[in-house]
């Protein structure tokens, strides 16, 4: 090997040396996603204690709170079905289990708990555990692992109770309890892409009204606005994504009500839980602002472009802000 030869050698060298030594540094000052990008996980921290999720699982707890919250049902029943799927499915929408048993609470057809699609159904397998629930006398003030026995009939029926505290904390975030308590965090590229896609005649484009509808089926009727037939050309600040159809608000009131205030952020936890599924780019409400461009960052302090910190509107006191990415 010449000299020559040998001197560039060394230098690649130093420069590989160099730049691995540049990203430990880095790792040990930011931590690992300011090299790779915000690791996919959701987080609900309640009273110091923190539940961690996948996006998958945590789209699932979502579902699982939110046909508690549209039957009215206390935060109590959201935790004993959270506890029961936590043990189950581990929060998965499996196609197998022992014998026949399937789906998030591993219920099975042929003891009656309905077909194999309907049990598949997130929507419907929560709806089916909480008609068994509600039938045991007493359940609210039942331990947790006593009630999902209540339900389940389980070989393992003191199971669940290694699943309470992840089930409390998320039970409290997702029904509102604990304001801000909840958030996911992933990459903006693992959102489906679309082609890009207009403003429909009622003023939405096809991402948003998919969030409309799933906000209807989800919480039941609602008061939602933002939007109008032929779209809107005033009342936001410039560039708000009202004005493309990308935005819905959805209208509480009063503000000053306190179960009103956690329904709101039942509804906000619910969108970002579900954010990466539905495209869902902002979420803002109650002086706190999530978004997916930033969503390692969690929830943060937010304050309206005008600066005006009176106006109930203004600060999103009074409505849940949800808008969508744009891919046009």
């Amino acid at each position: 090997m010449g000299r020559v030869a040998r001197v560039i050698r060394t230098i690649a060298v130093v420069v590989v040396l160099g730049l691995a030594l540049t990203a430990v540094l880095i790792w040990q000052a930011s931590g690992p996603q300011q090299i790779f990008g915000p690791q996919e996980q959701c987080v609900a921290e309640v009273d110091s204690h923190e539940a961690q999720l996948d996006v998958q699982q945590a789209e699932h707890a979502a579902t699982i709170t939110s046909v508690a919250i549209e039957r009215q049902l206390p935060a109590r029943a959201a935790t004993i079905a959270l506890a029961t799927a936590y043990q189950e499915s581990d929060l998965y929408n499996i196609d197998y289990g022992d014998r026949d048993s399937i789906g998030l609470f591993q219920q099975r057809p042929s003891q009656g708990w309905g077909t194999p699609e309907e049990i598949q159904d997130p929507v419907y397998s929560a709806g089916a555990f909480y008609d068994a629930l509600v039938q045991v006398d007493g359940y609210r003030n039942m331990e947790i692992t006593a009630a999902a026995q209540e339900v389940q009939r389980s070989g393992f029926p003191d199971a669940y109770a290694q699943h309470e505290d992840n089930a409390r904390a998320l039970a409290s975030a997702l029904t509102g309890y604990s304001p801000a308590a909840f958030h996911c965090q992933f990459r903006m590229e693992t959102i489906a892409d679309l082609p890009a896609e207009g403003m429909g005649d009622d003023g939405l484009t096809a991402r948003a009204r998919e969030v409309h509808d799933e906000l209807l089926e989800r919480f039941g009727e609602l008061e939602l606005g933002g939007f109008e037939p032929g779209g809107v050309n005033s009342g936001h600040v410039e560039g708000s994504a009202h004005y493309d159809g990308r935005a819905i608000d959805v209208m509480l009131r009063p503000h000053d009500d306190a179960e009103v205030n956690r329904f709101g952020w039942a509804i906000a936890h619910w969108a970002v839980a579900h954010a990466q599924r539905l495209g869902i780019a902002t979420v803002i409400y109650d002086d706190r602002i999530w978004t997916a461009r930033r969503s390692s960052e969690g929830w943060r302090s937010y304050e309206h472009p005008s600066g005006n910190t009176e106006n109930p509107t203004l600060r999103h006191l009074d409505h849940v802000h949800i808008d969508v990415v744009d891919n046009g």
